[in-house]
């Protein structure tokens, strides 16, 4: 087997003169540990491919050559193991590619294309997509492969339009800019070719083929998705409407949508399932639990509810059933979003929930900006102005004073400065809190829930507690219930 050619198969091109270097071959492969591929300066992301990779190549043998009894009981084998399933696939191609190559040398074509193709290897990686393929200036792609994820379609759109930004960026002596397109649909996974350096994980569907069609659609630097893409994705993204397309190899016209950038959408939940969800049924039981503890909350004495359960049981919909049974009582609502694209980005949900509740546009100048969060907050204090200010990268010069303060002193008193926000508001009515998809919070919203959750019981130990409190945490777990008054999220 030619270990250059499986590395290149696996996205992993860049480490082949490391591997040259210290004469690994094939047989050396398998027996290659995590220590030894960190030595390699192999990162960590492409250590688990690589791992995952290895697992299925067979055991050395001491005939170099396969008979033909072989080859025939291999793909036998492989032929067992074919699968149906859903998938979504990503063709991306490198524009005017054939102009480069009549201006350029093949020395130094062979190195934009290879920083070309590693760029499309690490940006899909991150998003979870599988290199299936490369084919010069074009790359073939599967989300949702060989690990099924239910939000397969959404990482590959997410990969796309963060592919289109970072081969714009890339340091090379020609800008480069790519196509891409999106397709998702039934297919059959197997290897169609399964003996020497030619395997590869094929796929028999009309699914590549329509991502290849989607693709030669595009504009240069756009991402292009088919209809059962844009089904699956809903409302997570904003779109431009390309009509009915007719396309060669397909008897129907198909209808395309452009992907201009990541919606503004509130919830995943309305995105993906629309603002009028299905009836509820089956679940009086803990709407009314739900409700029980809102009136609690109305009457001074602050409640937290840990709804916890598999994905899809109907999490979100409880909540959507609650804010619909107390809509025409006063409160205000206060509505926080974790992702799972911002688990490192510290206070994402606050600082979204801000941006919502102050009115900031995309297009807002930052002065602009500033008036709007300044009059969200009156009448806070002008350190506390600044220090919210601060928080959404919103500059403060002119307007409040300069904070002079150490980083985490800085943060100790940003979540003072949150708490009063909150404090003011139950001061004049009930206040609702919706923490959703609590599973990918970052650690500092974490840490400034549980001083939310902690102050929200009506106790001695808590003299700075807002009285009148309900929060509603939605996160995956095991079951639905709820945590008494002292108990934290976990």
């Amino acid at each position: 087997m030619d270990v250059a050619a499986w590395l290149r198969g696996l996205g992993l091109q860049q480490y082949e003169q490391a591997f040259r270097d210290n004469a690994i071959d094939a047989e050396v492969l398998p027996e290659l540990t995590d220590a030894d591929l960190e030595k390699l300066g192999m990162l960590l992301g492409h250590r688990k491919r690589f791992r995952k990779a290895v697992v299925g190549l067979a055991p050395s043998s001491s005939h170099p050559d396969p008979s033909t009894d072989d080859i025939a009981a291999q793909s036998r084998t492989r032929e067992l193991s074919a699968e149906r399933r859903q998938l979504t696939v990503m063709f991306v191609d490198l524009v005017g590619s054939t102009a480069l190559a009549s201006r350029l040398d093949p020395e130094d074509l062979r190195e934009i294309i290879g920083a070309y193709h590693r760029c499309v290897a690490d940006t899909v990686a991150h998003f979870g997509g599988f290199v299936a393929k490369y084919m010069g200036d074009g790359v073939l792609v599967y989300f949702g492969y060989p690990q099924a994820h239910e939000n397969a379609a959404e990482q590959a759109v997410r990969a796309g339009l963060a592919l289109v930004d970072a081969v714009r960026q890339l340091q090379e002596p020609e800008p480069l800019r790519v196509r891409i397109g999106v397709g998702t649909g039934q297919v059959v996974v197997g290897d169609l070719i399964t003996a020497g350096e030619g395997q590869e994980r094929g796929v028999v569907g009309e699914t590549p083929n329509l991502a290849a069609r989607l693709q030669a659609l595009a504009e240069p630097d756009a991402v292009v998705i088919g209809p059962q893409t844009r089904q699956l994705v809903g409302g997570l993204f904003e779109y431009r409407d390309l009509g009915a397309v007719e396309v060669k190899g397909f008897p129907e016209p198909i209808h395309p949508y452009q992907v201009v950038r990541e919606s503004a959408v509130e919830s995943r939940f309305e995105a993906l399932h629309g603002a009028t969800p299905t009836p509820l049924v089956g679940r009086e039981e803990e709407v009314d639990l739900l409700q029980r503890h809102w009136h609690r909350a109305k009457s001074g004495e602050g409640r937290v509810v840990l709804l916890s359960g598999e994905p899809g049981i109907g999490k979100s919909r409880l909540t959507v059933t609650l804010q619909e049974r107390i809509q025409n009582e006063p409160h205000t609502r206060l509505r926080y979003f974790c992702s799972p694209h911002h688990q490192d980005s510290a206070l994402h949900p606050t600082i979204a929930q801000l941006e919502r509740a102050a009115g900031l546009e995309r297009d807002d100048p930052p002065e602009t900006k500033l008036e709007k969060l300044a009059g969200l907050l009156a009448p806070a204090s002008p350190e506390d102005g600044a220090l919210l200010a601060e928080l959404l990268s919103l500059p403060t010069e002119g307007r409040f004073p300069p904070l002079q303060l150490t980083p985490q002193r800085q943060k100790e008193k940003t979540f003072d400065a949150l708490l009063r926000q909150l404090e003011d508001l139950a001061r004049k009515g009930p206040v609702l809190m919706l923490f959703e998809d609590v599973h990918w919070i970052d650690p500092s919203s974490r840490e400034l829930l549980g001083d939310r959750a902690g102050a929200a019981p009506a106790s001695v130990a808590s003299p700075h507690v807002p009285p009148r409190v309900s929060t509603a945490v939605d996160r995956a777990g095991t079951r639905h219930g709820s945590c008494p008054q002292s108990a934290r999220p976990s």
